[in-house]
């Protein structure tokens, strides 16, 4: 018993739930006809279970990113949504399953639910947003919260997480909310432009008045708070 994982699963309405682990957090979504989980958790290793006991339709899963808080149970399925620009990121330890590619423009039907794919590199080469188009909630994964945006380290990328957020911006009519994997649910939609901003003046060297150096799993990282979140960068 002592070695079970504590976690809340939230019921927004009878077709959405969120799971709250810590300090991540994943979704699921059901339609008429399937249902999908949106990540699979952090020190979790069944969350298909979970699904399983909200609902009776048939779960799939799609990954945010492939970042270790996110795939916690993606053992549990032998395919996968994810992002092609995500494999390397994934594959790394020798990870197996087989990928289902989604790309910018893609959408998903669980029947009377569409759930269009954001392609937002930066974070993670392959990170995305999900678009619930009917809801008009963006899932947004890591690269929009107002907590620790993780930069530093292999496979991240401050240019093009700029021009991601400024992809985003298009879309800003087409959602009321945003819903991250981390920190403030929901997330206001200023928090863009706030961010596009802040990355900007890092990458111009404008923002060494709020940054300090701090350690994050064992990282030394330089990190930049810029008072509606904190950029996490490598150092020098």
């Amino acid at each position: 018993m002592g070695n079970e994982i504590s976690y809340t699963v939230n019921k927004v309405n009878e077709d959405t739930w969120i799971i709250e682990e810590g300090g991540v957090r994943f979704f699921l979504l059901k339609g008429t006809e399937k249902a999908l989980l949106i990540d699979s958790g952090m020190m979790i290793r069944n969350a298909r279970d979970i699904a399983a006991s909200l609902t009776d339709l048939p779960v799939s899963l799609l990954n945010t990113h492939a970042d270790m808080d996110h795939i916690g149970s993606i053992a549990q399925f032998d395919s996968f949504y994810m992002h092609p620009d995500e494999e390397e990121n994934y594959r790394q330890g020798g990870r197996g399953g087989t990928i289902i590619p989604v790309n910018e423009g893609d959408v998903l039907d669980l029947g009377g639910r569409r759930l269009e794919i954001i392609h937002l590199p930066g974070h993670t080469p392959g990170s995305i947003a999900i678009l619930d188009i009917n809801n008009r909630v963006l899932i947004s994964g890591d690269p929009i919260q107002d907590g620790h945006i993780f930069m530093f380290g292999t496979f991240r990328n401050m240019e093009k997480y700029v021009e991601s957020l400024e992809h985003l911006q298009t879309f800003e009519d087409r959602f009321d909310e945003i819903w991250p994997s981390h920190a403030t649910l929901p997330a206001d939609k200023a928090l863009i432009g706030q961010l596009i901003c802040g990355a900007k003046k890092i990458l111009a060297g404008e923002a060494e008045d709020c940054a300090k150096e701090a350690e994050f799993h064992g990282n030394k990282v330089k990190a930049y708070d810029l008072g509606f979140a904190t950029l996490l960068c490598n150092l020098g």
